[in-house]
């Protein structure tokens, strides 16, 4: 059997029973769309993060195309952010017709280089998106002291980061709104798409609301305040999150036990293991290393049935869809020198003690590690 990333079936297995009855809940409910399990969800998922206004929509990309939107973002306004991402956290950008403006990564965390805003700020930047990548977050001191000074709006891109701390505030409490993905591989993953929006903004979580029910407001319906999507969580999906969460705390330390045992098992090998930015709680959503020779580690381990994965491998500034942002090979050095050596190992809490020790064991042999 090949030995994968991800896979949700050990989970399913495992909570098989609690699954379906939220699933049961909600057919039973009378009440499948924005019902009694959205909205507990909302407010549970919120007070997770000691933040005031969850809104759940359908999905991460959209909770950051409709978080923009709430922040007055749109056409012309520059957000800076990072390369080295999932594309979606820049299509959100460009669908609005915003222009996404790029810093690089540090060399160390693959995190957003922070003392490069600064220079990246012009007079049409209106937001700055970081991301909180692999697990951990971003500096966000610097990013909120850039933002402060030019009167800038900051969205946290949390979709990789649930429960990750920094400084001791948990990762979407520490901007003006954050965004979150349930994309069934994340942290918190739901049973299909799913997402959410936080803010402790009272009028913006309202403009959101709005945003995600084709701008009318849910006292007011078919009556459009201003022109909105169909972007609600499913009310199965918020269901099933809202069982999980009570489980997170559970698979933030299965994912973090996996972690010291790669890095006990590998701390010799030669390989870059994860670096732990000061002042972080990483909670290791991915476990990437990197390696100059990574080509042929994943295609010798491919040979032992250990798929591993690439994220990412095409910064998305080199992308030809974003070709015409204009940046050239070079412009981003850290981000295109990650891309070229950076793998992830498999990383969910329900990955077992053997397949652990069979991936640390092969990548040994392929490194002449003894």
């Amino acid at each position: 059997m090949t030995t994968r990333v991800w896979s949700y079936l050990p989970e399913y297995e495992r909570e098989r029973e609690d699954i379906l009855d939220a699933v049961r809940t909600v057919f039973e409910s009378g009440q499948l769309v924005l019902g009694d399990s959205v909205r507990g969800f909302e407010r549970e998922f919120a007070t997770f993060h000691d933040v005031a206004h969850g809104v759940g929509v359908d999905n991460g990309t959209n909770a950051i195309v409709l978080a923009l939107r709430a922040l007055g973002i749109g056409q012309g306004d520059e957000v800076i952010t990072v390369a080295n991402t999932a594309a979606p956290t820049v299509v959100a950008i460009a669908s609005l017709g915003a222009v996404p403006v790029f810093v690089d990564v540090r060399a160390d965390d693959y995190l957003m280089d922070v003392d490069q805003l600064e220079a990246a700020v012009t007079s049409r930047t209106r937001c700055v998106l970081p991301v909180h990548l692999y697990g951990q977050c971003v500096a966000m001191d610097p990013v909120r002291e850039v933002a402060r000074r030019h009167g800038l709006a900051v969205l946290e891109d949390c979709a990789q980061a649930h429960g990750a701390v920094h400084r001791g505030e948990i990762a979407g409490s520490l901007g003006n709104a954050s965004a979150f993905s349930f994309y069934p591989t994340k942290v918190l993953g739901a049973y299909g798409d799913g997402g959410a929006v936080l803010t402790a903004d009272e009028e913006l979580a309202g403009r959101l609301r709005r945003l995600r029910y084709y701008g009318m407001d849910d006292g007011r319906y078919y009556v459009v305040e201003s022109p909105g999507h169909n972007s609600r969580l499913d009310e199965v999906q918020a269901e099933i999150l809202r069982r999980k969460l009570r489980r997170l705390p559970a698979y933030l330390d299965g994912r973090r036990r996996i972690a010291r045992r790669y890095a006990e098992g590998l701390a010799d090998t030669g390989l870059v293991l994860p670096a732990v930015a000061e002042g972080n709680e990483h909670v290791y959503y991915l476990y990437v290393v990197r390696h100059a020779r990574r080509d042929d580690l994943m295609a010798e381990l491919s040979e032992r049935d250990i798929a591993l994965n690439i994220s990412y491998p095409w910064p998305v500034h080199r992308m030809s869809g974003f070709a015409y942002l204009g940046y050239p090979e070079g412009s981003l050095p850290v981000t295109e020198m990650l891309a070229g050596q950076i793998f992830s190992l498999p990383m969910y809490p329900s990955l077992d003690l053997g397949t652990q020790d069979k991936v640390i064991d092969a990548l040994r042999d392929a490194l002449g590690a003894t």
